[in-house]
């Protein structure tokens, strides 16, 4: 029990106020509660950290054998160990993959993703949802 709390049940019990302004008080404090304090490994208390970034396409366009599912599952351990190894890239190499990435419209910088960034982009991901409905295919990516 916190510290206000307290005080508004002990001046309740030492009848300096009344059971009313008591409910009052009490319910005053739980309309201006801080938000849940971090967890310790600095995610929100309550918000349970994502493990997996999900990719699922479906679809009824004809195709061989029928309509088209997807489901791919990835791991963000494994979006973690990525962001690590691309630290072993020679900047060379960055470089020319950042020019193809500009020359496909994709304008990343590798350069620019490091590990003491990670956790930040992490999160990000975690409220992430993309949801794409045409006619004939769905496209959903989202976080677990």
């Amino acid at each position: 029990m916190n510290e206000d709390r307290r005080s508004i049940l002990d001046m309740l019990a030492a009848g300096k106020i009344t059971a009313d302004e008591a409910e009052r008080l009490l319910a005053a404090l739980d309309r201006g509660a801080a938000p849940p304090a971090p967890a310790p490994d600095g995610h929100p208390a309550g918000r349970p950290k994502a493990k997996y970034l999900r990719v699922c396409v479906d679809t009824d366009e004809p195709a061989e054998g029928g309509p088209t599912k997807v489901n791919i599952r990835v791991p963000m351990q494994l979006l973690r160990a990525g962001v690590r190894l691309s630290s072993l890239i020679p900047p060379k190499a960055r470089d020319e993959v950042n020019a193809h990435m500009r020359e496909q419209g994709i304008p990343i910088d590798l350069n620019q993703v490091k590990p003491e960034n990670l956790e930040e982009l992490v999160e990000q991901l975690g409220e992430l949802t993309v949801d794409v409905d045409q006619e004939k295919t769905k496209v959903r990516i989202f976080c677990e």
